[in-house]
């Protein structure tokens, strides 16, 4: 007899058959099928499951075999349907469409797994309505149940055990009545499905309702109008951002105040996010590093992922043995900050380079390439110089510079980024620290609700003109489109072709100058953009290609 189970595998994972045969000779378990480490000790685990859950294991032989052979499996997600396939063929129920997962431990009791949002979203692609989860994780397999957006026009119906004894009690019943019992009180998924509104805006995203936590409000942060303002930009059109200057200049903290202003996401968008930080192991059970947003575990604002500069290239972009999300992929519909980004390995920096622009990364594999989302906005933050100090005047007065850096050192610092990955970046802003007037002066400037409020409008107007087109944000307009969805007035076009002349922009930057000037325009709720609005972007195009452009930043 079989059961299903699910394979984390790249972005969508592997359906798998859990087949068990019992037969004569040596009692134990032998697994079939390419299993490794965590699934081969699986035998173990299952068989004092069986003892101290008051269950006799059969005294024969028990073949596991797990179907398609060819794909390799790994982690403990398997242990449960591998005891509930024995199972099956003791008692010779029929459990067809039903799929399951969870980690036994040797008390009997089942533990929380990742994927679990990415093995729903699986079976129910292949026709699969029935699954058994940990208990653990009922929020997160509740996400799909019902009619929530990302169903696929079905809902899943979903029984949470805590025990072997649990879910076998699950299997005797929906073999006598067809039906799963009724799920835990706490993993009842009507309660997380009806968090999504039927106007189809994402649960927590009504105007009014509380933004998402983070460490820094815009109003904070002392003078840098010109970085405050890209930054609106960025959140409101999706557009890549390079800030560079002095330590102490506000990058980032500002850069993570980011969120506060950042719409949020629709509700299929989440339910694609959260799928692959599921994937990634951050399940949604309340454990130490887990997300939660509030509405039945959806991440319903973009991700913001920061990694450290120590970070692989694996780590960034994804990989492994068995192919696992990387940061790129865990930041998809959300920001990837790269703080110290010099400090990054050069060919992490090169590498996110066709990311950026197909927002998918294709990881090549002996059995095959494997594809996972990577559509994240990219913000970058550096020093000026390694010493840091390029930009500053002397400690002492004097004229001249505080910089300790020869010129070649500074030529190989900034070189690391090149010139394909700039490119590819449409805001580019120089800062300065703040100076006393500044820092002493009073009122701070906007707070983050008042700029979010301008962004989400900028964002829904967005979304409103590019759905039919199959896209989401200005960033993303293609090539071919962007004559249509940015129309000039005859001003505005002959101050870009002036402009563009004048800075020798690449046709990329052609492109992402009025794919800006379009987002400025959506801010200031004008539908044709006009020359102010092709001016700032410009403005915020022409810097970054030499570090000594902090030098003309100013403090503002």
């Amino acid at each position: 007899m079989f059961v299903m189970a699910y394979a984390p595998f790249g972005a969508d994972g592997i359906i798998i058959r859990v087949e068990a045969d019992i037969r004569r000779g040596i009692p134990g378990i032998d697994i079939s099928g390419l299993a490794e480490g965590a699934v081969r000790e699986a035998r173990e685990r299952v068989q004092a499951g069986f003892r101290n859950s008051g269950y006799v294991f059969p005294p024969h032989r028990v073949l596991i075999n797990l179907a398609p052979a060819g794909v390799r499996k790994d982690g403990a997600s398997l242990d449960l349907p591998i005891a509930l396939s024995v199972i099956a063929a003791e008692l010779a129920p029929s459990p067809d469409n039903l799929l399951v997962m969870g980690e036994l431990e040797l008390s009997g009791r089942v533990r929380p797994v990742r994927g679990v949002l990415a093995a729903v979203a699986a079976g129910l692609r292949e026709g699969i309505r029935d699954f058994i989860v940990p208990a653990g994780n009922a929020r997160e397999a509740a996400i799909l149940a019902g009619s929530v957006p990302g169903g696929n026009g079905g809902g899943a119906h979903v029984a949470a055990v805590s025990s072997l004894a649990e879910a076998v009690h699950v299997l005797v019943v929906r073999e006598k009545s067809g039906l799963l019992p009724p799920v835990l009180p706490d993993a009842d998924p009507g309660v997380f499905a009806a968090r999504v509104s039927r106007n189809g805006d994402p649960p927590g995203g009504a105007e009014g309702d509380p933004l998402p936590l983070v460490s820094e409000d815009f109003s904070a942060v002392r003078g840098q109008a010109r970085y405050r303002r890209a930054l609106e930009i960025a959140a409101a059109g999706g557009h890549n951002l390079f800030v560079f200057g002095p330590p102490g200049a506000g990058k980032t903290m500002l850069a993570r105040s980011v969120p506060s202003i950042m719409a949020p996401l629709t509700p299929a968008e989440a339910v694609e996010v959260t799928r692959l930080h599921s994937l990634a192991g951050r399940t949604i059970h309340g454990g130490e590093g887990d997300f939660d947003a509030g509405s039945g575990g959806l991440m319903n604002f973009p991700p913001f992922r920061a990694p450290h500069h120590s970070a692989s290239a694996e780590g960034i972009l994804g990989g492994g043995k068995l192919v696992r999300p990387g940061e790129i992929s865990l930041a998809h519909y959300g920001l990837l900050f790269l703080d110290e980004a010099p400090l990054f390995r050069a060919n992490v920096l090169e590498a996110l380079r066709e990311p950026l622009e197909d927002q998918v990364i294709t990881i090549s594999r002996a059995d095959g390439p494997v594809r996972l989302p990577a559509g994240f906005q990219l913000l970058l933050a550096a020093n000026s110089c390694p010493c840091g100090r390029l930009g500053l005047p002397a400690a002492d007065g004097a004229s001249g510079a505080a910089c300790l850096c020869g010129s070649e050192e500074i030529r190989r610092y900034w070189r690391k980024f090149g010139a394909a990955l700039l490119d590819r970046i449409e805001l580019r802003v120089p800062v300065l620290p703040p100076g006393g007037k500044e820092m002493c002066g009073g009122g701070n400037g906007e707070t983050s609700a008042e700029i979010a409020v301008r962004v989400r409008k900028a964002v829904e107007v967005q979304r409103e003109r590019l759905a039919k087109r199959g896209y989401r944000r200005n960033a993303r307009i293609p090539a071919g489109l962007v004559d249509l969805v940015c129309p000039l007035t005859d001003r505005a076009a002959a101050a870009f072709r002036k402009a563009a002349a004048a800075l020798g922009f690449s046709g990329r930057a052609c492109h992402g100058v009025l794919r800006t000037a379009r987002t400025i325009a959506d801010l200031d709720e004008k539908e044709v953009i006009d020359t102010v609005h092709v001016l700032e972007a410009v403005q915020h195009r022409r810097y970054g290609e030499d570090p000594r452009d902090c030098c003309l930043a100013g403090a503002g």
